[in-house]
């Protein structure tokens, strides 16, 4: 950084305007930043002073109250001014003892003018100077933004970015890749790298799950030193992180020129990351082979996967079904390139997400469907729950321009191993997103199908239709003829164990209307459809109808008749 862009006291002292000036306290801290100049004479100035302020007064509010005195300077300090001025004659003779210790015990510049000054001519002279300086600061950051965005287009462009940001900040940096080697510029003895290092992961372990890539930086102290935080990253994922480790305050300047390192460091992983899905884009086709069980060769997948196959294939895998939708019918190019980007692009954010989780996707795409062989790399975290974590996050994903108007339903099989039965978990999958109608869940676990797993392999066309009769026929037949409600009442009142202040508040009906559809059910069903061989056979036959039929036994989504 070029230093005389940041205009300090010991500068302005040397201005013709302060000749005549004193330090009479405070003198250690005249390496104070001043950001501008303010004349105040009231001790009301909350509103006043944001930090770095030269104060300019003439005493008349200090004249007569040492007390008052003494609670304006601390308020000085407090809101982090650069330094107080004071004119001397008219309202104040000298500077009180008291006033002198309190502005040396924190290293706050006093500063007395012992004849008449104008401070017009000092906030005018100050001021130039101070917009004069910001305008070559932001000369000189725009420069070295222009070179980091040259460097990343250039090999190793991440290396001469952050070699540059060191030089240009006069500052350690480490620069920590999430996945990948800590990296020192400039370089560092082991014995001094390693207190940074465990100063990274305690932080880490602290901030987890917070930092999003487009944060601010976070501030910490270490070692007498401040270090400067920002993550580094995009698509709501964080890849990395870069330490600034400042023997000074970080200047704004440090900290704008911080932030456009990160953002064109982002942008080189970026691309990297999307030459590297377009890759394994292309490579994953087998995927589909494999699903669909048109790859039963042992040596051909050894072939596909590559050297850590005997790794690969003893991971536990759950197989992910995940539907595209576009819920809000936003207009889309609806050229074949355009909805490519748009998988392509899901694609990409899902591998980041999962891998954020210790998941590692094998993905294909078919029509609006994408395929995830979700392999666990282990974690202290169960699979399933990681799993869950991770879909969550795909779900909420909003701030991608991309993806924000998608819809994704998901489903999702049993845990496997041995990518032989991969088709296996393919088809369970598939299941689970099959009921999506049934249960309105956005992701669907096949664990969680309970008796729908048995409908399913029943569901030959007669089976179930023949049970569903059965035990439900007199009540389909009186729903249709009379238009009533008997089949969902009888869903609500059983799933909610026979309780009848609960299944008339889920149907948003009082309790005498609920007491005469159970009196109906009872007549077409008989007295003893609540005993337990008959309640678990209608239960049953309950969730087939529901399968067959989803929309027909949906709750109401209002209150009809006040309870």
């Amino acid at each position: 950084m070029d230093w005389e862009l940041m205009f300090t006291i010991r500068e302005a002292l040397k201005r013709p305007l302060f000749a005549d000036a004193k330090v009479v306290g405070g003198s250690s801290g005249l390496d104070r930043a001043i950001r501008w100049v303010h004349v105040l004479e009231s001790s009301s100035i909350e509103s006043l002073i944001h930090g770095q302020e030269m104060i300019l007064t003439t005493g008349i509010g200090m004249s007569a109250d040492l007390p008052a005195s003494l609670e304006f300077l601390e308020y000085l300090i407090q809101k982090n001014a650069a330094c107080l001025c004071i004119e001397l004659g008219t309202y104040i003779s000298a500077v009180p003892e008291e006033l002198v210790s309190l502005a040396d015990e924190h290293d706050f510049p006093l500063i007395v003018f012992n004849r008449t000054v104008r401070f017009v001519d000092i906030t005018l002279d100050l001021h130039s100077l101070i917009i004069n300086r910001h305008h070559r600061m932001l000369g000189e950051l725009e420069s070295i933004s222009r070179e980091f965005h040259r460097l990343t287009l250039t090999s190793q462009g991440t290396v001469k970015v952050l070699q540059l940001l060191s030089r240009s900040t006069r500052t350690q940096i480490l620069y920590m890749q999430l996945q990948g080697k800590p990296q020192f510029f400039p370089s560092l003895p082991p014995e001094e790298q390693e207190p940074l290092l465990r100063f990274f992961s305690a932080f880490y372990e602290e901030m987890e799950g917070i930092h999003q890539p487009d944060a601010a930086p976070s501030f910490r102290e270490f070692g007498g030193k401040t270090v400067v935080l920002k993550p580094v990253g995009a698509l709501d994922q964080t890849w990395a992180y870069i330490l600034m480790v400042c023997p000074h305050k970080p200047q704004e300047f440090d900290c704008l020129l911080l932030d456009s390192a990160a953002l064109s460091i982002a942008q080189e992983l970026l691309r990297t990351r999307y030459m590297e899905e377009r890759k394994l884009f292309s490579e994953n086709l087998w995927v589909d082979e494999l699903i669909n069980g048109r790859i039963d060769d042992e040596n051909r997948l050894k072939s596909l996967i590559g050297p850590d196959f005997g790794v690969v294939n003893e991971l536990a895998y759950r197989v992910c079904l995940i539907e595209i939708e576009n819920p809000r019918n936003v207009k889309w190019n609806s050229s074949e390139n355009e909805w490519e980007s748009i998988t392509f692009h899901l694609s990409l954010v899902l591998r980041s997400i999962f891998e954020k989780y210790s998941l590692r996707p094998l993905i294909t795409l078919k029509n609006n469907r994408l395929t995830v062989i979700a392999l666990d790399i282990q974690s202290k975290v169960p699979g399933r729950t990681r799993l869950q974590q991770a879909l969550e996050a795909l779900q909420n994903i909003r701030s991608d321009e991309k993806l924000k108007d998608l819809q994704l339903v998901i489903g999702v099989g049993k845990s496997h191993t041995q990518l032989k039965n991969a088709p296996a978990g393919y088809r369970e999958a598939v299941q689970a997103l099959s009921l999506y109608p049934c249960h309105q869940k956005p992701t669907l676990f096949y664990e969680e199908l309970g008796v729908f797993q048995l409908l399913l392999s029943l569901n030959d066309g007669k089976t179930l239709q023949n049970f569903i009769r059965t035990y439900l026929g007199p009540l389909i037949d009186h729903d249709q003829q009379k238009g009533s409600e008997l089949l969902l009442t009888l869903r609500v009142y059983l799933d909610h164990d026979g309780s009848k202040q609960i299944a008339a508040r889920k149907l948003f009906i009082v309790r005498q209307s609920l007491y005469y559809r159970l009196d109906k059910i009872t007549e077409l069903l008989g007295e003893d459809f609540m005993s337990p061989e008959n309640r678990i056979s209608i239960q049953v036959a309950l969730r087939a109808y529901q399968f067959l039929n989803p929309e027909k036994l949906t709750l109401p989504s209002s209150r009809s008749v006040p309870l």
